[in-house]
């Protein structure tokens, strides 16, 4: 895949990322602070000053996510993005660490 066809497809998905965090923020007074940040970075700070780092990654052509329990790599397969180590869709894992770090769980839905 050609840079300039990922760095269009990445950020359509952290465009999207940023949105279901919006609504999921709205819908549920969930205590999340969200900043896009220059560069295809997005920072989720929690009430407990925990963060959620998401940005993309041109060289390795993935998306890479930051979170007290780990650093996950996706790239992009079939119209989804998967996890490089167990094939896990990113927002669905996206769900489980923003609920973790939250405290509660957490949809993000279209």
């Amino acid at each position: 895949m050609e840079e300039a066809a990922f760095l269009e497809l990445a950020d359509a998905m952290l465009v999207r990322i940023e949105s279901l965090v919006e609504r999921a923020v709205e819908a549920t007074d969930l205590d999340v602070d969200l900043e896009p940040q220059a560069g295809g970075i997005l920072k989720l700070e929690f009430a407990d000053g925990s963060q959620i780092i998401i940005n993309r990654h041109a060289a390795a052509k993935e998306i890479w996510v930051a979170a007290r329990s780990g650093g996950f790599h996706y790239r992009p397969e079939g119209g989804q993005w998967l996890g490089t180590r167990d094939g896990r869709e990113l927002l669905g894992q996206l769900e489980e660490l923003i609920g973790q770090q939250a405290g509660r769980p957490v949809l993000l839905q279209d």
